[in-house]
C-alpha cells in the first residue's frame, strides 16, 4: 500500500539562499549546464534570506550539481492536486483536510485547464493522500514531474 502513496510524493527542492541579485540565475544556469529542466518554481523571502522551491524534470541529479555549486538545498515531498477551477474549488479541498485535522505548512498554485493545480506540503502526507482520493479529488502522480 505504501507504494501506492508514494507514487503521488513529488520530490520538490528546496533550495535555500542569500537574498540578493543573481541567485535565480546561478540556480537556473546550474541547471541548464546540466540540461535539467525547471517544470516549476516559486520564490519565499525571509529577512535576508529566500527559498525557491521548484520540480525539475532530475531531481537527484539537481541535487548534486547544487550542492556541488554550494547551494543549501534538500528534498521536500509534497503533494499536487487537480482542483477545480471555480469559485468555492479551493474551498471545497481544504475543507476536506480541514476536517480530517490535516494543516497545510505552505501551498502554492497554478492553473492549468480546464482545472488548477494546487501544491502543498503537510506533515502527515500520507493522511493527506488517503483523504484526498476519498473525496474524489484527483491527486497527480511524482510521473507527471519529469
Amino acid at each position: 500500500m505504501a507504494d501506492d502513496l508514494d507514487k503521488y510524493k513529488i520530490k520538490q527542492l528546496s533550495i535555500f539562499s542569500e537574498n540578493r541579485p543573481g541567485r535565480l540565475m546561478d540556480f537556473s544556469k546550474a541547471m541548464g549546464e546540466e540540461s535539467i529542466n525547471i517544470l516549476a518554481f516559486s520564490i519565499a523571502e525571509g529577512a535576508g534570506y529566500g527559498v525557491i522551491r521548484a520540480f525539475v524534470s532530475d531531481p537527484e541529479k539537481a541535487l548534486r550539481r547544487l550542492q556541488e555549486h554550494g547551494f543549501v538545498v534538500r528534498y521536500t515531498d509534497v503533494i499536487a492536486i487537480n482542483m477545480a477551477d471555480k469559485p468555492g474549488g479551493l474551498y471545497e479541498l481544504t475543507k476536506v483536510l480541514k476536517d480530517a485535522g490535516i494543516n497545510i505548512e505552505y501551498a502554492y498554485a497554478y492553473r492549468n485547464e480546464p482545472g488548477a493545480i494546487l501544491v502543498i506540503r503537510v506533515e502527515d502526507i500520507d493522511k493527506a493522500i488517503h483523504t484526498i482520493k476519498a473525496s474524489g479529488a484527483k491527486l497527480l502522480d511524482a510521473s507527471s514531474f519529469k
